[in-house]
């Protein structure tokens, strides 16, 4: 498969504070990757650090071919880089259809796609964003991401704080676009037994630096790796 995320040498953080610490990694077209580790490790800079949201002090962004690196945000998501940040970011003062249409590109994924793939959104078009649940305004951001019909989907704890109930609606939805669908992506979450099964790839970052590379499958059998890094019960 052709490559579609190359980075080389990123350093990055914020102000002076520099926090990923000389990252490389390579993504290929239609992969899914699990970026793993502790809090304050790195992960949600990492991720910032892609979108042009954080200070670059060193290194290179490619996307499908194109040098990123100096571009600004709205010109990397021009690019193809769609994003789900932790704050979800959804308009709150516009209804979930507005949220919608109001961002939609040509492409496979269409509004009505994202209503088939959260029927709670598609029952709650004509409610605010601020009168959906902490759960729906997920799907919402997701739905968001999505319909901006990326190269690159960038999400970053899609399920932190959610009722297990959601957790499980969601993470199936996640699963079709990443697995079924075949939609390239990096996937920041605090569970690894969560979402190894559903991705390729596996990326764990200590320090701001990757001490893991791997595939998912690999990594979820290797309890001394997730007892060592991620301390998860080797049990």
């Amino acid at each position: 498969m052709a490559e579609l995320l190359r980075v080389e040498g990123l350093r990055s953080g914020y102000g002076e504070a520099v926090v990923v610490q000389g990252v490389s990694l390579g993504l290929e077209q239609g992969q899914s990757l699990a970026l793993l580790g502790r809090n304050g490790t790195g992960k949600t800079t990492l991720l910032n650090t892609l979108v042009g949201v954080t200070r670059r002090h060193a290194g290179r962004i490619v996307l499908a071919g194109q040098d990123i690196t100096l571009l600004p945000p709205h010109r990397r998501a021009a690019a193809g880089i769609g994003w789900v940040p932790q704050e979800r970011n959804i308009f709150k003062s516009l209804t979930v259809h507005e949220n919608l249409t109001a961002v939609a590109r040509p492409g496979p994924w269409t509004v009505a796609r994202a209503y088939q793939m959260f029927p709670r959104l598609a029952e709650r078009q004509t409610n605010l964003g601020n009168q959906l649940s902490g759960g729906e305004q997920q799907m919402l951001a997701v739905a968001r991401a999505l319909v901006l019909n990326p190269k690159l989907l960038l999400l970053d704890e899609p399920l932190e704080g959610l009722a297990p109930i959601i957790v499980e609606e969601l993470l199936r939805s996640i699963a079709r676009v990443v697995r079924d669908e075949g939609m390239s992506a990096i996937i920041v979450e605090q569970n690894p037994r969560l979402i190894l099964p559903i991705t390729q790839r596996a990326v764990v970052l200590d320090r701001g630096t990757v001490v893991h590379e791997g595939a998912s499958a690999e990594l979820l059998a290797d309890r001394g790796t997730l007892y060592r890094w991620l301390a998860v019960a080797r049990h």
